[in-house]
């Protein structure tokens, strides 16, 4: 029988009350419990709604932290989450495993294998599920139930730290449904969470943790596709106005005539075809926040009115009288440069001051690659729904094909082309489990401001073959063992290559492991 050494239950307990990140926390709990128990991969999910969200893994792909996994699509986490007590499903379990082909032991659909789950519970209720896999059937026959209930007891213990910890450093969110139809209509456009662990969304979180609980106006900038709109909303989310409205308004969809009907409303009569009193979106949003997108699109003459509504915050509806007070909080987003655009006299100098109180850049995912694989894992969870699919996945040669890409499309862009490969590689396989590979991803045409990541660039006159080979082979060993944080197997996985292979290539190749990935004369970050 398998049972928990006490040596490793002191560790855990330890783990528990040093000052630790919640991401060195989840790993040293993972790693007990693979020394604890044989296994392939264990896997600690903990419970957002409807859904399960991978906190952290071992023995998986790397893109199966960007999925969400939804409790009553895969029927084994199903059963999981209704259960107070482990879960072992039989070897020969007909119920489809959410890990098929993501394995890292294993390539292609899982066989006979053995699978459990235990269910985190905390004061009776669901916080999180830990999952264990094994090539080896009935592998987890024969554990006793004293180590069973050690680690379910101490990873719940974990995730509750993690839940309570995130709790205190944002007491004012509350994260609950706005009711309003206009509110809900923006809180569930185009998704809502904001993925990737890159550097640049570390600080781009920070930035949105910073400023949303104040009431000062967010200018919100970044490209087409980065993702304004899901910015604005987890700004909402995280002020203290989420129990209000939060009303979108597309600023370049406005007629102009109608821009002040729009935004201030009118009265029964104010002019031609207004046969009913209507209110205008600062009246919808009133203690709660409006988001002005497109901001950069509106006319000279709109600015001016938009401008006094932000300084004395009162609007007067067309053909009313009276003026009405309002306590609006204004987030605008725009893909222009709007400093560019006073300078050219396109736009109020007076307007974007009172609007950029605190300016928020959204970087593009050309400076966040280490998401791409995050994003394109979350982006097949959802495809997968909706194609109805068993199980969705991405091969190496599909993540590195993304990887090196530009994306000038950004985030919007990357999600289409998921989207269309998973429609090529479904319609181009037999199997229940599709797997997206890098033929099914449409040519990707390389920028060239981006020569790092381009398949081919523009050659010089004078080229020696051997030492340019010699570079992109030395670049790509580096990128993949930085993604892969020094695991040589893992690498030698993801580049098809045995790993003594690898050893003597990037020994040749001059590169080594020191905390940091390292290349002769060239140190990633």
């Amino acid at each position: 029988m398998v049972d928990i050494t006490s040596s490793a239950l002191i560790e855990l307990a330890v783990d528990l009350t040093n000052n630790l990140t919640s991401e060195d926390r989840f790993d040293r709990l993972l790693s007990t419990v693979r020394q604890t128990i044989s296994c392939d991969a264990v896997v600690l999910l903990a419970v957002q709604a409807e859904e399960l969200k991978p906190l952290a893994q071992q023995g998986l792909v790397r893109d199966s932290l960007g999925r969400r996994f939804n409790i009553q699509s895969h029927p084994r986490f199903k059963e999981i989450c209704t259960s107070t007590h482990p879960v072992r499903f039989p070897s020969n379990s007909p119920l489809p495993d959410p890990y098929d082909g993501m394995l890292l032991v294993r390539e292609g659909d899982l066989p006979i294998h053995a699978c459990m789950g235990l269910p985190l519970l905390s004061n009776n209720q669901l916080i999180g599920v830990l999952t264990l896999d094994s090539m080896t059937p009935n592998v987890f026959d024969d554990i006793s139930k004293r180590t069973l209930d050690i680690i379910s007891a101490m990873s719940a213990a974990a995730l509750k730290t993690a839940i309570l910890l995130q709790t205190l450093e944002n007491h004012s969110q509350h994260n609950q449904e706005v009711v309003e139809a206009l509110t809900n209509e923006a809180l569930v456009k185009d998704g809502g969470e904001l993925i990737g662990n890159s550097d640049a969304m570390k600080k781009l979180k920070h930035n949105i943790k910073l400023v949303a609980p104040s009431d000062f106006s967010v200018l919100i900038e970044g490209e087409t596709g980065v993702g304004k709109e899901l910015v604005a909303r987890t700004i909402h989310q995280q002020s203290s106005r989420n129990n209000g409205p939060l009303v979108y308004v597309n600023c370049a969809a406005i007629p102009e005539n109608l821009i002040e009907s729009e935004l201030f409303g009118h009265v029964k009569g104010a002019f031609t075809g207004a046969d009913r009193q209507r209110a205008g979106k600062f009246s919808l949003a009133n203690e709660g926040t409006l988001f002005l997108d497109e901001i950069g699109e509106l006319p000279l003459a709109a600015q001016s009115k938009l401008l006094r509504v932000l300084q004395n915050q009162e609007i007067q509806p067309v053909g009313q009288d009276n003026i009405e007070t309002i306590n609006v909080r204004i987030l605008a987003a725009t893909n222009r440069q709007l400093k560019k655009e006073v300078e050219e006299g396109r736009f109020r100098a007076d307007l974007f001051h009172r609007l950029s109180v605190y300016p928020i850049e959204i970087p593009p995912v050309k400076e966040r690659a280490d998401d791409i694989a995050l994003l394109a894992g979350y982006f097949c969870e959802q495809v997968r729904r909706k194609l109805g699919l068993r199980q969705l996945i991405l091969e190496t040669s599909a993540i590195t094909h993304l990887s090196h890409y530009d994306w000038p499309g950004n985030v919007r862009e990357l999600e289409h082309v998921i989207s269309r490969a998973a429609l090529r590689a479904k319609d181009s396989s037999e199997s229940s489990i599709i797997k997206i590979k890098a033929h099914h991803i449409e040519h990707l045409t390389q920028s060239s401001t981006n020569p790092k990541n381009a398949f081919i660039e523009e050659a010089p006159a004078d080229i020696n073959l051997k030492k340019a080979t010699e570079q992109f082979q030395r670049q790509l060993i580096s990128d993949i063992l930085e993604q892969e944080q020094g695991n040589w197997t893992a690498a030698a996985k993801r580049l098809h290559i045995d790993r003594a292979n690898l050893n003597r290539m990037a020994k040749r190749l001059d590169i080594s492991i020191n905390k940091k990935v390292k290349s002769k004369g060239n140190q990633l970050k």
